[in-house]
């Protein structure tokens, strides 16, 4: 069985049951664009990856990188990597992960990525890492920022809000780490705009 079949089948699967307790209302979907893109969402919750594939609609087959603690939960975690999650060892340099990632670009995929790297609460702050910039100027993919609204009470809606992709703009063939800082401030800058005046 493929992976876009498994994606497939356990998004018509849970999505039912997800959204039965948690609605999901998406707004700018229709600013996906068709072939390669990051998506970039901020994170506060663990189910934010559901929330933003749902949003997306079962158009898109969505792969979202996820921390390797949860390949170890039994089923769920061998299921989640059949259907396209790449995992990631945050504790170490992933090679295997960063090539998973580019791979998916390459191949016209859609790559969610979760820039501050851990679910970040109010009032924290956290640093996000440069690993979206990275893939979007080694593959010349769009950046697309989506905010998933921290709130997430059962039975009402959570809105999931897709802005405009943008392609990064490096000056030479490879990006410097000053360009890729400045990438992703400009992402995460992006993403909390989409956010004024929801919460």
């Amino acid at each position: 069985m493929s992976m876009e079949t498994i994606y497939r089948l356990l998004y018509c699967i849970v999505k039912p049951f997800f959204c039965l307790c948690h609605p999901v209302r998406s707004v700018g979907r229709e600013n996906i664009p068709e072939g390669a893109v990051v998506l970039c969402a901020n994170h506060t919750a663990l189910t934010d990856p559901l929330f933003v594939c749902f949003a997306a609609g079962l158009r898109y087959q969505i792969r979202p990188m996820a921390k390797i603690e949860l390949s170890r939960v039994p089923l769920i975690g061998w299921l989640l990597g059949k259907a396209g999650v790449i995992y990631v060892d945050r504790g170490h340099a992933d090679v295997k992960a960063v090539k998973s990632a580019l791979a998916c670009l390459k191949g016209e995929g859609k790559l969610l990525i979760f820039p501050e790297g851990t679910r970040v609460h109010e009032g924290e702050d956290v640093a996000a890492k440069g690993g979206a910039a990275l893939f979007a100027t080694r593959t010349g993919s769009p950046i697309l920022p989506i905010y998933v609204t921290r709130k997430k009470p059962w039975f009402r809606p959570t809105t999931v809000v897709f802005g405009q992709p943008f392609h990064p703009q490096i000056a030479g063939r490879k990006a410097t780490a000053e360009e890729l800082d400045q990438i992703t401030h400009t992402v995460m800058d992006q993403i909390h705009q989409l956010g004024e005046g929801l919460e």
